[in-house]
C-alpha cells in the first residue's frame, strides 16, 4: 500500500500494511484473519494470483510477505475458540489478525468489582471513563516472530500506531498456535 511506512523488517511493513487497510475500513469492524505468505513464493507458484493482487511488476523487491485476508470470522465466536480451528498449508509463512478492543490504563485494575462475570465485566468496561477504543494487529510467523501495531481511536493517525514484538503477547501465542501440529 502506498501510504504504509518502510520499516525495518517484512513483517513489521505486512502489519503495518494491514492497520492501514484495517484503517482504510473505519472502526468498528467486526476481527480480520490474514494469511502471511511469501511474496517472491507467490509470484513463481501463483502468477496469476500474484497479478490479482497486483503483485506482477517485477520491478518491486520480491523479498516480502503479502497478507491474504481470508473468510469472515463470525461475530457471535468466541476468538479464541475459532483460532483453535485453524491449521495453515505449508504455504503460508505466518498470519496476522487484526481486532479491535476496549482497554483501561493498568490504574483502573484496581477498581473492577470482582463478582462480575464475563458478560457484567464488559459492560464494566464499556462504561467506565478512562476506557480507550484500540486497534490491535498481531502477526506470528512458523518460526515464533511475532510483531504488533496498536492503534488507539483517539489518535487515529498512522504516525501514533505504535508498533513492537511483545505488545499483546496473549493474542500472539494464540496465533502462534495456529502453526502446531
Amino acid at each position: 500500500m502506498s501510504n504504509t511506512p518502510m520499516a525495518a523488517n517484512p513483517l513489521t511493513r505486512a502489519v503495518l500494511e494491514i492497520d492501514e487497510y484495517a484503517s482504510g475500513l473505519g472502526w468498528d469492524q467486526p476481527a480480520r484473519l490474514f494469511a502471511l505468505v511469501d511474496t517472491a513464493r507467490l509470484r513463481a507458484q501463483e502468477p496469476s494470483l500474484a497479478a490479482q493482487l497486483g503483485l506482477d511488476d517485477a520491478a518491486e523487491t520480491t523479498a516480502g510477505l503479502t497478507p491474504i485476508e481470508q473468510e469472515e470470522i463470525a461475530a457471535d465466536r468466541p476468538l479464541d475458540e475459532f483460532l483453535g480451528t485453524i491449521a495453515w498449508p505449508d504455504a503460508v509463512a505466518g498470519c496476522a489478525l487484526t481486532v479491535e478492543r476496549l482497554m483501561l490504563p493498568p490504574s483502573a485494575e484496581a477498581t473492577v468489582p470482582e463478582d462480575l462475570d464475563g458478560a457484567r465485566l464488559n459492560q464494566w468496561v464499556a462504561e467506565h471513563p478512562d476506557r480507550q477504543e484500540v486497534r490491535m494487529t498481531v502477526a506470528v510467523l512458523r518460526d515464533g516472530t511475532r510483531e504488533s501495531a496498536l492503534r488507539l481511536r483517539e489518535k487515529d493517525a498512522p504516525s501514533e500506531v505504535l508498533t513492537g514484538a511483545d505488545l499483546v503477547p496473549g493474542l500472539a501465542e494464540a496465533l502462534g498456535a495456529t502453526f502446531e501440529d
